[in-house]
């Protein structure tokens, strides 16, 4: 009863002076047929309707509760609400627009999560000692493939300008494999890290528009380090010796590029965290292969040698991985 009270001393002070005239001029008679001003020089809703049977007298914009034993200034005058159906029409076109569009970027995500994975089961054979340069002939020729289909997304793009975030989820976690395999082909070429810049090159990608986001990079980066540890123990079973040391100064070197980081407890300071014990592993198969002694040449007494020792280096690693 408290609240209520208090609502009807503020409705009561804040449209006392504007419902007096008005009010007073409908009690007078039944059926009102003019307003209490005049309406040439303004713009005001037609005259109210009066309901015999209704305690209300209702126009087409207003609602004023109305009663005989109510004098003018307890009467409740109910203003007008903003149009609900208006707004929501709105929202209905909007949401509208935002459904296509997704569907239209959603069409190309899955084409460029197929070519991904075929990239991918092509880029599994270097784990089975083929040749690398004729797995990376296979792996290469769908990285055009993936320009076409990231030209498309730029292209789709340009219909909502400045709501690239908005939508950047949608080929978030594609983009991020695209730049693992990217980063993994070019350190089997090179012995190198891809670099942003170059990545974008590859994907034709542009900055200033459509560009490639610098944390998927950076995850991608991380899901490359994943490979490593395998491909450094199926390279050694195979007698090539000096991989692990190779892989291990790149790992170290990105392990320690990425702690000048300042990153923030989400999912990349995971895979960041996940990188040291990619980094372990190689570490623990370079410290094998150099207690044994196990190198690349030799004549064929130390060749035959290298070969058992190889079997048992593979045992040890298996264990250890």
């Amino acid at each position: 009863m408290g609240f209520e009270s208090a609502i009807n001393e503020a409705v009561e002070g804040c449209f006392a002076s504007l419902t007096l005239s008005f009010l007073e001029t409908l009690t007078q008679t039944q059926t009102p047929t003019s307003l209490p001003f005049p309406t040439n020089s303004l713009s005001f809703p037609p005259p109210p309707i009066f309901h015999p049977l209704s305690s209300f007298i209702v126009t087409e914009k207003y609602q004023v509760a109305h009663s005989p034993q109510l004098s003018p200034c307890q009467a409740v005058l109910i203003l007008p609400l903003p149009s609900l159906d208006k707004q929501f029409e709105e929202f209905c076109s909007k949401l509208e627009e935002s459904g296509s569009l997704r569907e239209k970027i959603r069409a190309v995500v899955l084409e460029i999560e197929s070519t991904t994975r075929l990239m991918h089961s092509g880029l599994l054979l270097v784990h089975q000692s083929r040749p690398v340069p004729e797995v990376l002939e296979k792996a290469k020729a769908q990285i055009g493939v993936l320009q076409g289909f990231y030209n498309r997304l730029a292209e789709i793009t340009r219909e909502c300008p400045g709501q690239y975030y908005r939508y950047h989820g949608d080929w978030r976690s594609e983009t991020q494999t695209v730049v693992s395999l990217l980063t993994f082909m070019h350190w089997l070429e090179t012995g190198n890290l891809l670099m942003h810049s170059e990545a974008e090159e590859k994907l034709g990608l542009n900055s200033l528009e459509f560009g490639l986001d610098i944390e998927d990079y950076l995850i991608g980066v991380c899901f490359m380090s994943n490979e490593m540890p395998r491909y450094v123990v199926n390279q050694v079973t195979n007698g090539d010796y000096d991989c692990p040391r190779k892989v291990l100064k790149f790992l170290t070197d990105l392990h320690a590029a990425f702690r000048m980081l300042n990153l923030r407890n989400d999912f990349l300071r995971k895979k960041f965290d996940g990188m040291k014990y990619d980094l372990r592993r190689v570490e623990e198969v370079y410290y094998d292969v150099k207690i044994r002694g196990l190198t690349g040449t030799g004549d064929s007494n130390d060749a035959n040698q290298g070969v058992v020792e190889g079997e048992e280096v593979y045992y040890d690693v298996k264990i250890l991985g």
